[in-house]
């Protein structure tokens, strides 16, 4: 019997299954007409079509009762087909209803997705009459269940956060400590061997590279490559079939329940400013046949092509309050109903962008900060794009925190030996102060990374000087150009002990550098047992060794290295705090928050050009009340240079000493040295730490 739709209502975007039958509705401006399309079970034939009878505003709307949970859909829509104008209406091709939960079926790369036919001498100014269906996947009526909420979150402090960003698959598929049958799934994210691994590092969060729906780009299907980063979104509320386990859907909400369990935090990476469907030539699969004008920023007087400020060939709008809403709708679901605890934002300068550039306060900003939901997760911000004034790091609201690319290169610049970082590195242990203390904002605000999935590894900072990203088939060009990476001697692989062992100290220093900095650290997955890629620094084409982690090669020493050097920032919390520090008089015991010293123990030098080694005193904020004022001490050097330097230890309140705890140039890094002397040996290419211990304590 054909289908039989009723007016249904507005006010849910998507499809509600609500015991009886589904209401649909979906938003569009432009078109004359949206159809509902029916499939059978297995989604090869569509089996009924029938307009959507009722539009309310921008909502076209339907009731289906019969229609139940399980049951596949797309939509059509009609309307006029005019690039030149911005409108790119074809009713020939299926479009994924972009408030869809769930996916069957899978995305085949066919010339029947374009909206135009290829090759034809108009190029998209022409229109192609096939039919996308059997090309791509299809729309599910979701159960009522996935619409209740979760379980409340727990909380970890922000001062307490160490988070761990990580490939959903690349994560587990070669760790043989990982059951077979979940290896490279959400499941397996939380399965028993890495939930103890990651409790041994002391991670409190992990970040997920992107887990909504994506495709393969087409140009990388015909290399018969996938795109495995998965910057390539297509449903914004739909978990990616491909990382799947044995309880399907369900098994997304098994990973978040048990990383909360666990006391692990479970953070986003989201691409909202930009969708799958690419450039005026790519696949017509969603947003573009639904209402192309409402949903993407078309060039002013050439609405054909799209403002690219991504990169990526589109640039969504954001502005519309359709796509804000939608934006929006899908982030809640993600907490709400996924459990999901934060969102690192893609090129969040692009979602921040109005009509007359960047604004912080713009309507983005403005919703996500007065929603009750939204208002209560940890929201983090890759802090550019590729667009004009693109670049603004530290200019986002509070509520943010922000990847801080300056303290990456800061590092890995004074490690390199390059002149002047020295003076940059020593506000970056700070809290990057310079960019982030304003407007209330605290120190937490800084991500402080050495590495992230876009670039070299740690282990690769350590081996290669140049990119060798040949597997990717764009001749090497591709990637960052200029790494500051040091190949301590040779490039790539060597069975030499001692560059292998310099190698090793190096990236120990690194991640010292990172654990010891004021700031929100991210550690990336792999780097605690020196994971290479083989020196591809641009991997997003590599769904195989080279993108995932390398669990048989893991070098066990500097996962007991990552774990210690975690347990000790969490044992001292001047390592971790909230305010930013100034060299303020603390009025507890009259001395300042942070000192800065050279090797002499005399004032530090900041003018002087050959600055390359010094000394750093942490203590609790002066900003504090007395009452609340942290006791804790920890005195750190920093030597650069080639040979072994005498370090005149602060003077110290009496009642204390000073105790070695870390020396990342020892054979036993955290073996404890007590302190009889007024200065300490440091070895060179070396980061020490010392804290200050009552005297009563073992000596």
């Amino acid at each position: 019997m054909p289908l039989q739709l009723r007016s249904g209502r507005p006010n849910h975007l998507g499809a509600r299954f609500d015991g009886e039958g589904t209401n649909f509705a979906v938003f569009s401006a432009n078109a004359t007409a949206i159809s509902l399309c029916i499939f059978s079970d297995d989604g090869a034939t569509e089996i009924d079509r029938v307009p959507l009878p009722e539009r309310t505003g921008d909502v076209w709307h339907g009731y289906a009762p019969g229609v139940t949970p399980g049951s596949l859909y797309g939509y059509r829509a009609d309307g006029v087909y005019a690039p030149e104008l911005g409108h790119r209406f074809n009713m020939n091709k299926l479009l994924l209803d972009p408030y869809t939960r769930e996916l069957r079926g899978t995305w085949r790369h066919d010339s029947a997705l374009l909206g135009y036919t290829k090759g034809h001498a108009s190029k998209d100014l022409s229109f192609d009459s096939r039919d996308s269906a059997p090309f791509v996947p299809k729309s599910v009526v979701s159960e009522k269940a996935l619409f209740e909420h979760v379980e409340p979150r727990g909380d970890v402090a922000w001062a307490q956060t160490l988070i761990y960003e990580a490939h959903p698959k690349g994560l587990t598929i070669q760790n043989p400590s990982v059951p077979e049958n979940v290896r490279g799934t959400y499941e397996g994210l939380a399965c028993d061997a890495m939930l103890e691994h990651l409790q041994k590092l002391g991670i409190t969060a992990i970040e997920l590279l992107p887990v909504h729906s994506f495709i393969d780009d087409g140009f990388l299907v015909e290399r018969g490559m996938r795109n495995y980063w998965g910057y390539n979104t297509v449903g914004f509320f739909a978990p990616e079939p491909r990382y799947f386990g044995p309880e399907g859907l369900r098994g997304f909400r098994t990973m978040v329940r048990r990383f909360h369990a666990a006391g692990i935090k479970v953070i986003l990476d989201v691409v909202y400013n930009h969708t799958a469907e690419g450039d005026h030539r790519g696949p017509t699969l969603s947003f573009r046949g639904l209402d192309n004008a409402s949903y993407y920023r078309l060039i002013a007087g050439q609405p054909r092509y799209y403002v690219n400020d991504t990169g990526c060939g589109n640039t969504m709008n954001v502005a519309h309050p359709y796509v804000l809403r939608m934006v929006m709708d899908s982030l809640r679901f993600w907490v709400e109903q996924m459990g999901i605890d934060g969102f690192r934002f893609d090129l969040a300068t692009t979602l921040a962008r109005e009509d007359h550039g960047f604004d912080r306060h713009g309507g983005f900003f403005d919703a996500l900060r007065q929603d009750p939901v939204l208002s209560d997760v940890r929201l983090i911000a890759e802090p550019w794009d590729v667009g004009p004034g693109g670049y603004r790091l530290g200019e986002f609201p509070p509520e943010f925190s922000e990847w801080n690319d300056g303290f990456r290169d800061c590092v890995r610049r004074y490690w390199r030996g390059d002149h002047h970082s020295a003076q940059e590195l020593g506000a970056k242990l700070l809290g990057s102060a310079e960019n982030f203390d304003r407007d209330g904002r605290r120190a937490w605000s800084s991500i402080n990374l050495v590495t992230a999935h876009d670039g070299f590894t740690l282990a690769d900072v350590t081996r290669y000087n140049e990119r060798h990203n040949e597997a990717n088939g764009e001749n090497g060009a591709d990637g960052h150009h200029n790494n500051l990476s040091d190949n301590c001697g040779f490039e790539g692989e060597t069975t030499d002990p001692g560059i292998r062992g310099f190698r090793a100290r190096r990236q120990r220093n690194m991640l010292a550098t990172l654990f010891l900095s004021q700031g929100t650290p991210m550690l990336l997955a792999g780097d605690e047992f020196s994971n290479s890629q083989q020196g591809n620094n641009n991997a997003y084409p590599q769904d195989n060794p080279i993108g995932w982690l390398n669990w048989d090669s893991a070098d066990h020493d500097m996962i007991e290295f990552v774990a210690r050097l975690s347990q000790f920032r969490n044992d001292h919390p001047c390592l971790r705090q909230d305010q930013f520090l100034h060299a303020a008089t603390r009025e507890a015991d009259g001395l300042p928050d942070v000192e800065w010293t050279d090797f002499n123990g005399e004032p530090l030098q900041w003018r002087d050009p050959g600055l390359s080694n010094f000394c750093l005193t942490l203590r609790g904020s002066a900003d504090r009340p007395k009452e609340q004022q942290i006791s804790d001490t920890v005195f750190i050097v920093f030597n650069r240079g080639d040979g072994d330097a005498h370090v005149n230890l602060p003077a110290i309140p009496v009642g204390k000493h000073w105790v070695r705890a870390i020396d990342t140039g020892a054979s036993d890094v955290f073996a404890v040295c007590e302190f009889d002397e007024t200065f300490m040996v440091v070895v060179g290419h070396s980061v020490v730490a010392a804290v200050a211990k009552p005297d009563e304590s073992p000596r």
